[in-house]
């Protein structure tokens, strides 16, 4: 399930109210560290605090890395985040990489739509157009699909593999993980790679950006020095349109908090 603005707004306040400001602070500087509690004490209350300072965490990085004046919601950053520490969890994304690239196929491919950022250093290192399927859609991206041949683009989580180069140049190879989703993305090389039909003047040209056969294809003069930056196992994730049904268990909060609370020096969930 999706995490809504209401359940946002619910979480933010149990921040405010039950946390306080979370900086990292040590136990002895935060008295609500769940290091203080009891062995008996209530399980509910732990994840509380985990769930408090994972929401006051996500906003400030989406604050502190300029994101609200980019372009992407905070609902979508979030998902990300989300997912982004499941797959820490189940040792699949590089704690040595902590890079996102979050391509918003919600918004027109008029826009800038892809961002590649560093959540360590809290800072958005790209931002920049990125091309949707031919049969994905005009102007707007609105059909997605797993299947080969389908020239299509594929949503859900990826993590990048290793890079060649190909027709296109320099090209980046793809893991998808969700079976429903992006799976054969091997299969029908979706690959990360530049493309001429991905630029400003393309838009203006023709009202929308070129479209690819369903690979995530980047403006030629950025693919080379992004596809470097984010190759070797970091996290990328495709979000949907809001009227593509789309739920993943990498979205899933509980096992996310673990892998969180332990980049954090929190104590074990």
């Amino acid at each position: 399930m999706r995490f809504t603005r209401t359940a946002f707004t619910g979480l933010l306040l149990t921040t405010l109210t039950f946390l306080g400001p979370f900086s990292g602070s040590t136990a002895a500087e935060n008295p609500g560290d769940p290091r203080k509690l009891t062995t008996t004490a209530n399980a509910a209350a732990r994840k509380a605090f985990y769930t408090a300072a994972f929401e006051q965490h996500a906003l400030k990085v989406y604050t502190q890395s300029g994101l609200p004046t980019s372009g992407m919601s905070f609902l979508v950053f979030r998902e990300a985040l989300v997912g982004y520490y499941n797959l820490q969890q189940r040792g699949l994304a590089s704690v040595n990489k902590p890079l996102i690239t979050v391509i918003d196929f919600s918004r027109s491919s008029r826009l800038k739509r892809l961002w590649v950022l560093d959540v360590k250093q809290q800072k958005v290192l790209y931002h920049t157009l990125v091309a949707h399927g031919k049969n994905t859609g005009e102007e707007f991206a609105n059909a997605f699909s797993n299947v080969n041949g389908s020239e299509q683009s594929s949503i859900g989580f990826y993590l990048t593999s290793n890079t060649y180069n190909g027709k296109h140049g320099l090209s980046l190879k793809l893991q998808g993980l969700e079976p429903r989703y992006n799976s054969n993305a091997a299969s029908r090389a979706v690959v990360v790679h530049g493309a001429d039909y991905v630029s400003e003047s393309f838009v203006r040209q023709h009202g929308r950006l070129g479209r690819s056969q369903g690979c995530p294809a980047l403006p030629t003069d950025q693919a080379s020095s992004i596809i470097r930056a984010i190759k070797g196992g970091s996290v990328i994730y495709a979000h949907a349109p809001s009227g593509i049904k789309y739920t993943s268990s990498f979205l899933q909060l509980d096992p996310a908090l673990t892998a969180f609370a332990r980049t954090q020096g929190l104590a074990s969930l």
